[in-house]
């Protein structure tokens, strides 16, 4: 039985719910959110962490650490952040371009639970001369649960001359 009906009464087409620009807007926040995720969640990877090399360790010995100490502060977002901030001197007779330090945390059994290479010199902050002094602020909002709460070791990681 044919239908007598002409095609322009024919039912109209169904409408989805969602059309082309609310799809593609969907697929742009998902896509934002995964590179945000990808950028807070992965494992960031240190420089190349080179051993100092042996002039370097010849001359780490120039340098002195002095005043460090740590305290706890809330950031603008109201998070936990651990400060270390001390003093650094070269005592030697060559001007210093970079130094950057390992901070070792422990946890309660004196296991490493982070171990973070931070410059404490760079030339973005200037260089460090001879027989000068420049103070130091290391901020740490990142620190494990399992930390132990004590002063973490601080190791000379690198040493570049100017």
């Amino acid at each position: 039985m044919a239908s007598n009906l002409p095609l322009s009464a024919a039912a109209p087409p169904k409408r989805h719910a969602f059309g082309l620009p609310q799809v593609v807007l969907v697929a742009l926040v998902l896509a934002g959110a995964g590179v945000v995720a990808y950028l807070e969640f992965a494992p960031h990877r240190p420089a190349a962490d080179a051993p100092l090399t042996p002039e370097a360790r010849a001359y780490v010995g120039n340098l002195k650490l002095g005043d460090v100490g740590m305290k706890g502060a809330k950031n603008y977002f109201g998070q936990k952040v651990v400060e270390i901030a001390g003093d650094i001197t070269n005592a030697g007779d060559r001007t210093l371009d970079t130094v950057e330090l390992y901070c070792v945390f422990q946890d309660y059994y004196d296991q490493v639970v982070l171990r973070q290479r931070v410059p404490i010199v760079s030339s973005k902050m200037g260089s460090l001369k001879p027989g000068e002094t420049k103070s130091f602020r290391l901020p740490f909002d990142n620190l494990p649960e399992g930390w132990n709460q004590k002063m973490p070791q601080l190791v000379i990681a690198s040493v570049k001359f100017d």
